[in-house]
C-alpha cells in the first residue's frame, strides 16, 4: 500500500488543493481531494485484470469549483432535501437556503461541505492506508443550529474494499445527515450510460415524492413497478418501463429513497453488476436508507479524459436517513444529533470481478 500526495489547482477561494491517491500492491486505487473532500477517481481490473476508473469526475480544480453535479462530493450538513427548507427541533424553527428550485433545499445548501476547504490527515498501514479530512462547520453555516465537527475518513484496502466513515459532535442540537455522492460506472467513467449495468437493492418500500420530490410521508410497496430491484434488473429495463411508473415521472428515471430490510443494523443494502466487464459492487452500511440516483439530468462537458456525461451516465447509491426526516418523525431513526451524542456511521463499497 502507498499514498502519494500532489497539488490539484486552487479553490475558488485562491487556497491549494491537494490530491491524494491511496494504491494497493495490484496497481488498484482511489483519489481524494481536500477541497469538499471529494472522491475523485476508483479504478479497479475487470475480469481480466484491466484496471479503469468507475467513478465520473474531472481532471482540474476548475470543474470541481464549479457546477458539477455534485460528483463525488461529502454531502452534508444534510443529504438530501429538506421540504421548504424548514425543520423544527426542541420548539425552535429554523430556514434554509431554498437552493431546489427556490422552494427546497439540497444537500445542506448552496455553501454544502463540498464546497469547503478540509483538513487532511493521511494514515498508511500494511494492508490498507487512510486519510482523514476534518471540518469545523461554524454555527448558524447554511442555516443550521450549532458548531459541527465533522471528519469523514477514506480508507482503501488490499481487496479492493472502499471504506468511508462518517464522524461528527456538536455543541447545540442540529441535523446531520452526511453521504457520498459519487457517480459510479463500472464500465468505465466514460462507457456512455449505465442502462446496462444489473441493480440490486434489499428494499421492500420506497418513500414516495410529489413533483418537486419531497417525500409524502408513507411508504410506498416497491411490488410490481420498475422500482423493485430485490431480486436485480439490468437498469435499461427499469428505465423503458418508466411510463408505467408514476412515482419515476418527476425525476425521469431513478431518484428513489429505498428504506431497507436491515434496518440500522451493518448489513447489505444493494448490489451492481457489469456482465461485459465482470466488476460488481456491493454497498454494505449501517444506515437505514440508500438513494438510488441515476444522472437523470446530466449534462456535463469537460469530464476526465474530455469525456461527455450525459443522462444515465453514472448512479449514485447514497446511504442516508431518509429525506426530510425531520418533517416526518414517523420515518426510521433520526438526523437530530445532541451535545455529547456522537455521529458515527460507515458505509463499505466493496469491488470485486466475477467470470
Amino acid at each position: 500500500m502507498a499514498i502519494t500526495a500532489k497539488p490539484f489547482g486552487k479553490a475558488p477561494d485562491g487556497q491549494e488543493v491537494t490530491m491524494y491517491t491511496l494504491t494497493n500492491q495490484t496497481g488498484a486505487s482511489i483519489s481524494v481531494i481536500d477541497y469538499g473532500a471529494i472522491l475523485t477517481s476508483i479504478i479497479v481490473p475487470d475480469r481480466e485484470g484491466n484496471l479503469a476508473d468507475v467513478a465520473l469526475g474531472f481532471d482540474s480544480m476548475e470543474k470541481y469549483g464549479a457546477g458539477h453535479g455534485s460528483m463525488g462530493d461529502t454531502i452534508g450538513r444534510y443529504g438530501n432535501r429538506i421540504g421548504k427548507g424548514r425543520f423544527v427541533i426542541d420548539g425552535v424553527a429554523y430556514q434554509l437556503a431554498l437552493n431546489d428550485h427556490g422552494r427546497n433545499s439540497l444537500h445542506g445548501g448552496p455553501g454544502n461541505f463540498a464546497t469547503k476547504m478540509w483538513e487532511a490527515c493521511p494514515v498508511e498501514y500494511a494492508h490498507r492506508d487512510s486519510v482523514a479530512f476534518r471540518y469545523v462547520s461554524p454555527d448558524g453555516e447554511e442555516g443550521f443550529p450549532g458548531t459541527l465537527d465533522v471528519t469523514v475518513t477514506y480508507t482503501w484496502d488490499e481487496d479492493n474494499n472502499l471504506i468511508i466513515r462518517y464522524e461528527a459532535t456538536t455543541d447545540k442540537p442540529t441535523l446531520c445527515n452526511l453521504t457520498n455522492h459519487t457517480y459510479f460506472n463500472l464500465a468505465g467513467h466514460d462507457h456512455g450510460t449505465v442502462r446496462d449495468h444489473e441493480v440490486m437493492i434489499d428494499a421492500d418500500v420506497i418513500t414516495p415524492v410529489d413533483d418537486e420530490l419531497i417525500p409524502l410521508g408513507s411508504y410506498m410497496p416497491v411490488s410490481q413497478t420498475a422500482l423493485d430491484l430485490r431480486e436485480g434488473m439490468l437498469l435499461g429495463e427499469g428505465l423503458d418501463a418508466m411510463d408505467t411508473c408514476p412515482q419515476m415521472a418527476p425525476a425521469q428515471g431513478y431518484d428513489h429513497n429505498y428504506v431497507l430490510r436491515k434496518g440500522s443494523a451493518m448489513g447489505f443494502a444493494a448490489a451492481v453488476y457489469h456482465d461485459g466487464t465482470g466488476r460488481s459492487m456491493e454497498v454494505i452500511t449501517d444506515q437505514p436508507a440508500v438513494q438510488l440516483y441515476t444522472a437523470c439530468t446530466a449534462d456535463y462537458e469537460g469530464g476526465k479524459g474530455g469525456a461527455h456525461y450525459g443522462r444515465y451516465s453514472g448512479l449514485c447509491l447514497e446511504t442516508q436517513h431518509c429525506p426530510d426526516d425531520p418533517n416526518n418523525p414517523q420515518f426510521p431513526g433520526t438526523t437530530v444529533l445532541r451535545p455529547g451524542e456522537k455521529y458515527d456511521t460507515t458505509t463499505i463499497y466493496v469491488f470485486r470481478t466475477e467470470d
